[in-house]
Order: structure tokens, then sequence, then C-alpha cells
């Protein structure tokens, strides 16, 4: 009937027609405009969107900073461990975590017994850090994907829950406890991340035991892909720059070029290494007793002479503890002084580094992050027990003592950086990072899976 009603006045006068048509095809098309106008903001929200959410997903939490009270009391809360922070602690460098020695493993070993949720492999390489048994970026990465990986062999999913959000869940709870122990390096999170996406993409048509022995799996595959093979093509390509009658200086102990001097002296290359060391960990000297024991020619001296013996050195071989978007080289707390003096010196610095250790973010100072050791370990001197003037620090409020783990080296005091993917100039550093974080990502992305 409405139909009908509404066909009557514009059958009556053929002008009625005419006139009103327009109109109805004008508003026809307003309201076409409207709808497609409607539809491409819905389709370029929807194109817009996604990559949006991805892109924050890829991008890394930012670390807690411990000026922040609220967030402090809020991880207290959660916290397993309870530690004594210390009561001198350098102003500057507030927003760092920094605990009395010695509080940590007794409050650990009366709450083994408590720790329902905790693995006991993630428990005991907690401890391992706590101690100082496991230290170095490769090594401290493979011990936690190994408990890890102990972690999900003895996993079951509960009742009423998935795979998927229950071990996601489980394995932030061990990542918090470790770093409760210590903070993780960036190496460690790389590796964090990369297992947390392989979970999240694991299909659901998988049972528990194929999902778990997936999982394991790819935790073998990038230890012996990104670390141990890639170990070996770094050793591959410096080996090249190494020849007879050289001097190579080293700093601290790095397992890459421990392995790098190695390998050129079974090559039967004739050269002098030159190991600087410094308080308060002394890495060098076990490096030291290494290199001697295998027969190499090698001089011993301390970062505050680095300046003297630089006039001798060939060649500067480091180790990293990542790399980061800049171009920037984050080590072992003293690298940066030994390059600016081997630049000042032009002497070639070359730096190893594993691709699984480029980082997206950019760090202009060792301020804003980093980690903080412990105070009493610069104001004792091993072996020099006379050596006693600060052994009551802690009682002066006007002294504070500030052990700083890492710093951050400026790619202009690199010459060159040798990954598993190549080695390349330090004109073309910045490039190799943004080249390398897009294949990490992809790696990750694209990571076969054994099904």
């Amino acid at each position: 009937m409405i139909a009908e009603v509404s066909k009557a006045p514009i059958a009556a006068s053929g002008v009625a027609t005419s006139v009103n048509a327009k109109p109805a095809k004008v508003s026809k098309l307003s309201s076409q405009k409207k709808d497609c106008a409607s539809v491409t903001a819905s389709e370029k929200k929807g194109v817009d969107r996604p990559p949006e959410k991805d892109r924050k997903k890829d991008v890394p939490h930012p670390r807690m900073q411990f000026d922040d009270k609220s967030r402090v009391e809020k991880a207290k809360r959660r916290a397993v461990v309870r530690p004594i922070e210390v009561r001198n602690r350098v102003e500057l460098f507030r927003h760092l975590p920094q605990y009395e020695r010695g509080t940590l493993l007794p409050d650990l070993e009366s709450k083994f017994f408590l720790l329902d949720p905790m693995h006991p492999a993630v428990y005991k390489v907690g401890l391992q850090y706590l101690a100082g048994d496991v230290s170095g970026g490769n090594a401290r990465c493979i011990a936690m994907l190994q408990a890890f990986q102990e972690a999900i062999k003895d996993y079951s999913t509960p009742p009423e829950k998935t795979l998927v959000r229950d071990l996601t869940a489980r394995l932030s709870s061990y990542v918090s406890f470790l770093i409760e122990c210590r903070p993780l390096s960036i190496s460690m999170g790389n590796a964090i991340r990369f297992l947390k996406s392989r979970i999240a993409k694991l299909p659901l048509s998988l049972s528990e035991s194929e999902a778990k022995a997936s999982l394991q799996s790819d935790i073998n595959r990038f230890i012996n892909e990104k670390i141990v093979l890639a170990d070996k093509v770094i050793v591959r390509h410096a080996v090249t720059k190494i020849r007879d009658g050289d001097v190579l200086l080293t700093y601290g102990s790095s397992s890459a070029v421990e392995m790098i001097l190695l390998y050129a002296h079974e090559l039967g290359k004739q050269f002098r290494v030159v190991v600087v060391d410094s308080r308060p960990k002394l890495e060098g000297q076990l490096l030291l007793r290494r290199l001697v024991g295998q027969g190499l020619s090698c001089t011993y001296t301390h970062i505050n002479a680095v300046s003297y013996i630089m006039h001798e050195v060939t060649r500067v071989f480091l180790g990293a503890s990542s790399v980061l978007s800049n171009g920037t080289v984050y080590s072992r707390v003293g690298t940066a002084c030994v390059s600016m003096v081997a630049h000042a010196f032009r002497v070639p610095v070359l730096v190893c580094c594993e691709a699984y250790k480029f980082y997206e973010r950019v760090q202009l100072d060792s301020i804003c992050s980093n980690e903080l050791g412990d105070p009493d370990a610069i104001s004792k001197v091993p072996g020099r027990e006379e050596i006693n003037y600060l052994d009551d620090w802690a009682k002066s409020e006007n002294l504070q003592l500030l052990n700083l783990i890492y710093d951050a080296t400026p790619s202009d005091y690199v010459s060159m950086i040798i990954t598993d993917y190549g080695m390349v100039s330090h004109i073309n550093i910045k490039i190799l990072c943004f080249i390398l974080l897009r294949k990490h990502a992809l790696f990750i992305l694209s990571f076969p899976r054994v099904t």
C-alpha cells in the first residue's frame, strides 16, 4: 500500500515526475558519496590499525624507572624476592635498582619450598645469576633458554585454560623472577620475545605434547643458529683481519673474541695479544690464563695504562652486549674508554656481535639505562687487606659509591662491526643495524616450525 501511494502522485503529471526525479538522483548521489566516504574511512582505519597494533606489539616495553614510587610499590607487592635497598645511592642513578649484597640469597633459600609456580630449573638459573656463577651475554641467554625448555617439558595445561595463554603467563612469571635476581641483558630480552611469539603462533590443531615438542625444537634451533653457529661464522670472518706480526688488544673477557684468537693461533698465525683488564671483576685474568694455557704470547695490563700500551697495538677486538639502532655499542664498562683511546691513536676497532643482540632502541648515554653492581666490590682490593680505607663507607651519608656494569660507545669510535651476516665499516653501521633489525623481525615471523 505504501508503494502504491508513493507511485500515485508521480504518475499524475509528467512534470512532477521530472521535477521530483532530479532531487531523488541528487539524494541518491549524496547518500552514495556518504556511504563511499564511510566505507573508505572504515577501510582506511581497517588498513591502518593492524600495522599500528603490530608495530606497538613489536616495540619492547620500557624498563621500569625505580624513581617512580607508585610503580615501585606495585612491583614490590608482586615480587618474589624481598631485597634491601642501598641507603647511600647516587642521585643521578636513583632510577636504577641497587640492593645490599648478601640479602637476596638468604631470602630465596628460605622461600625455596614456598614458590609453587616456580620451576626448579628456573629457580636454579636465578640463583646462578645472583651468585655470579653464570656471566656473559651468551652464557646467560643459553642458561635461561635451557631452563625454559625444562619448564616447557614438565608443563601441563590446567583445566579450563588454554596452553597459549597459560604458558605465556607462566613464562612471564619466570621472567619476572629472573629480573628480580639480576636485570636481563638485551639479548635475553630478544630471546624472550622470540619464544613468546612462537607460543602465540602455535596452531590450535596441535595437541599439548606436539606443541611442547615444537617449542622445545624452536629453542634448540634458536640456540644453535643464533648463538653457536653465529659465533663460528663471526670467527671465520674475523680471522681474515689478523695478519702475521699483529699486536691485538682486547678488553675484559669476550667469548667471541677468545674463539677468534684461539682459531687464529690454530691456523699458525704469529701475533701477540694484549689483555686489558679493570676492577672489580678482573675478567681479563681468566681470559689471560686460558690464552697462555693454549700457548699464545700475551701481555696483561690495567685500563689505566691503555694509553701507554696503545702505541704498540695494530688492532683492537672487542665484544658487545648489544648494538643499538643508532650504531651505539652497548658493552661492559670501560669499552668506550678503550675505543676512544684506540681512535685517538688511529688504531682500528673491530666489534664482534651476534645479530640476535641488535636492538631497536636508541641510547645516547649510559645514564638512562644501565645496571648497578655491588658498591662494596670497588671499596676493596683483592689480596690487599691492608687497604681498608673504605670499610665503613656506608655509614657516611656524604659518600656514595657507583659501580656501573655497562657503558655506551658511539659508532664514530668503531671501525667495523663483525656479525654472522658479514663485516661492515663504521660508515654503514646504522644501515646494518636497520637491516639486521628487520631480518630479526622476519626471522621471528618466518621461523620454520617442526611439526
